[in-house]
């Protein structure tokens, strides 16, 4: 195994942008849906981009969870794509699909646990874990309720987003010396 001092950049520019737009999901809900249509779509596409970079990165080296890495980003990509390009859109893509994104998204962490729990501390493992299996509720809930999900929707995102982002944090910081 070879050590790598590289530090996770990326995932620590996505985990603060994510809490931030977590945390202005919570402080102004009524704008949240009009004002950041398009930092939601670049969030999204950067972590459709991350989980297509992480499925090539391991494609050779594990079973299912790449491919499931691949079809939530490129979930997320599109996800991303449309609220750039279609920002009229949003009440449609919150309604339907960013619960499918958190879904599928919710799913590929889920099944990268067991390399989790070999990179990281067992804190972290668990934390993630955790984290997602909200997200994975959350993401059915909007399914199952649009109309209640439309309500407190900002409220349910800005949970998720901030879990998202500490979790990106997180494994920013873990990654240092991995061989990934």
């Amino acid at each position: 195994m070879r050590n790598r001092s590289r530090f996770g950049w990326i995932e620590l520019i996505e985990g603060i942008l994510l809490i931030i737009l977590g945390i202005f999901s919570f402080l102004r809900p009524d704008s949240m849906l009009s004002g950041f249509v398009m930092f939601f779509g670049l969030i999204a596409l950067c972590i459709g981009i991350l989980d297509i970079i992480f499925y090539v990165r391991t494609e050779e080296h594990v079973g299912f969870a790449p491919t499931i890495a691949l079809m939530s980003g490129c979930l997320s990509v599109l996800a991303g794509l449309m609220l750039l390009v279609y920002p009229g859109a949003v009440k449609w893509a919150f309604s339907l699909f960013f619960p499918m994104w958190f879904i599928a998204h919710c799913i590929s962490r889920l099944s990268q646990l067991p390399m989790i729990r070999i990179w990281t501390v067992k804190w972290h493992y668990y934390f993630i874990m955790i984290a997602n299996i909200v997200g994975l509720f959350l993401g059915i809930f909007m399914l199952i309720r649009p109309v209640a999900a439309l309500i407190s929707l900002s409220y349910l995102i800005g949970i998720d987003l901030i879990l998202l982002g500490i979790d990106s944090i997180i494994l920013a910081f873990s990654r240092m010396g991995s061989d990934w």
